[in-house]
């Protein structure tokens, strides 16, 4: 873990339900400044479940999530977390700037300082060039830029993505997972769910869930080894083998 003294996303004995079905069981796991943690699973796993909660979109049945120092959820902690969702929540009918005007707003900035993020952000995502088109012309992985560009706009202390890179081509795939590995160094905490094996790869450490429980964490490397596995993949595979 990167600064292991440092904590910035706690979680203890996480539950949630819904009626009576259980899609969380009592996850614990901790973050470190500046760390990429990876939660890898299927489709229906519970990770977007789990990071909703992180966030503060979603509360708890049970456990404890802090972030910052500070138990989940808090409004006044928007401006602290950068948060892309699974499903693009943008504004169709409005340009890509407009957008990025309106959530900045949310975040406090105004004037030069959002100016020079918004060129900012659209230039990593590969977006300059569309600024001024409606999101509704946009195609489904531009929509996916664009939520990611907002979600660092402000240039948050964490960040909180689901599956970001989903329709997304394997250059700009690589240039984000670059800028990731960017603000990593500079202290930026990211939490980035996945299935995608190689991008996996990338994260510091990984939380491998499956059917709402968290089956193993640790780095790819040592997951690797504990499994006598030349990939992650295979060891994902053994984790939710001996669980099954």
């Amino acid at each position: 873990m990167s600064k292991e003294n440092e904590i910035c996303i706690q979680a203890r004995g996480v539950i949630r339900k819904f009626d009576d079905k259980t899609v969380l069981h009592d996850i614990s796991l901790t973050v470190g400044k500046g760390e990429i943690f990876g939660l890898l699973g299927p489709s229906g796993s519970g990770k977007t479940t789990f990071v909703k909660i992180i966030a503060g979109i979603d509360e708890a049945t049970g456990g404890r999530i802090e972030v910052l120092g500070t138990q989940m959820p808090k409004l006044a902690m928007m401006v602290r977390i950068g948060y892309m969702a699974q499903s693009d929540a943008l504004y169709a009918e409005l340009t890509a700037k407009e957008n990025l005007l309106f959530f900045g707003s949310l975040f406090g900035l105004r004037g030069e300082p959002l100016k020079r993020r918004m060129g900012r952000v659209m230039e990593l995502v590969n977006l300059t060039d569309h600024m001024k088109r409606s999101v509704s012309s946009y195609s489904g992985g531009m929509k996916r830029r664009l939520s990611l560009a907002i979600a660092l706009l402000h240039e948050p202390e964490v960040l909180i993505l689901d599956e970001p890179t989903v329709g997304i081509d394997p250059v700009l795939r690589k240039s984000i997972w670059d800028e990731l590995q960017h603000l990593s160094n500079k202290g930026t905490t990211i939490l980035v769910t996945t299935h995608v094996m190689d991008e996996a790869d990338k994260c510091h450490r990984l939380g491998m869930v499956r059917d709402g429980h968290l089956i193993a964490s640790g780095s790819p490397d040592e997951l690797k080894a504990q499994t006598g596995s030349s990939t992650i993949e295979e060891a994902f595979l053994y984790y939710g083998g001996i669980r099954a």
